[in-house]
């Protein structure tokens, strides 16, 4: 057996109030670490800064490595685990700046950083398109990373897989009017590559967006290993900060791939029309 402790974190981060979430985060770090032995801690997307930033954004972006990630990579460290998080990040010329997920390891690394690649009405205007889809192989299983809108893409989960990948992680602001289409995802994405599927999604509001939480780990056949759906506030509805844990068994991958064949089936020279634009 394979066997790999994940936990997912459903946080409310402040909007553009940097040095308070990365408190909160190292907070929830030793807290969840303290509580158990865990391999993998997720966190959602643009958990550092919050979404509806415009031109703030340029303020609070940094270079990878940078003062967030080496803050990160302490509470790592200091822990033995892997985080996985989301922040902005920007290249040597100030005004170009990505939608990333960065993963560090337990020995206080820097493992790769994601720029999100689909993105969606407003993120265009702060954002550029990244254009590479790196899988991370550790000690407890190849991580292939996904922000957002990315889930809605079949291509971008079976590229991941194919290349390795046997935990998806996606980290991201799914919107609570949408919060159906992001379960839906999430179970399909696990059904179709046989692959576990990590999603932490945020909650709280911003200026006009209202998010929806539903963080989840999903396992190959659709199974909900550990879900926060129940955490909401008992007078409001709204969905709460927390965390959920779950034990997963990585041979189950295989296992799943082996019985019911979802990759060895393909017939990839019949799939031309995919890499056309529509």
């Amino acid at each position: 057996m394979r066997e790999v402790t994940v936990a997912v974190v459903q946080m409310r981060p402040r909007l553009g109030e940097a040095e308070e979430n990365l408190v909160k985060m190292s907070e929830m770090i030793s807290k969840i670490a303290s509580q158990q032995k865990v391999d993998l801690i997720v966190f959602p997307e643009l958990i550092t800064s919050g979404n509806e930033l415009g031109l703030r954004f340029t303020e609070l972006a940094q270079r990878v490595p940078g003062a967030t990630v080496n803050l990160i990579s302490q509470r790592a460290n200091e822990h033995g685990v892997y985080v996985a998080f989301g922040m902005v990040t920007k290249e040597k010329v100030e005004s170009v700046l990505y939608n990333s997920g960065v993963v560090v390891g337990p020995e206080g690394e820097l493992l790769d950083v994601y720029n999100k690649i689909h993105l969606r009405g407003e993120e265009r205007m702060a954002f550029r398109e990244g254009y590479r889809m790196p899988v991370i192989e550790t000690e407890v299983g190849n991580i292939g990373l996904m922000i957002g809108y990315d889930l809605a893409f079949p291509e971008v989960a079976r590229s991941l897989v194919l290349d390795g990948a046997e935990i998806l992680c996606c980290i991201a602001n799914w919107e609570a009017s949408q919060i159906d289409e992001w379960k839906t995802y999430m179970r399909a994405r696990a059904y179709e590559n046989a692959a576990f599927v990590v999603g932490a999604n945020r909650v709280g509001e911003d200026v006009t967006l209202t998010f929806g939480g539903e963080s989840m780990i999903v396992g190959p056949r659709g199974q909900i290993y550990a879900s926060l759906a129940s955490e909401t506030d008992p007078d409001t509805g709204a969905p709460l900060e927390g965390f959920a844990v779950a034990r997963i068994d990585l041979d189950e991958v295989r296992r799943n791939r082996e019985e019911f064949q979802f990759i060895q089936n393909r017939q990839p020279t019949i799939y031309k029309p995919i890499v056309r634009r529509y």
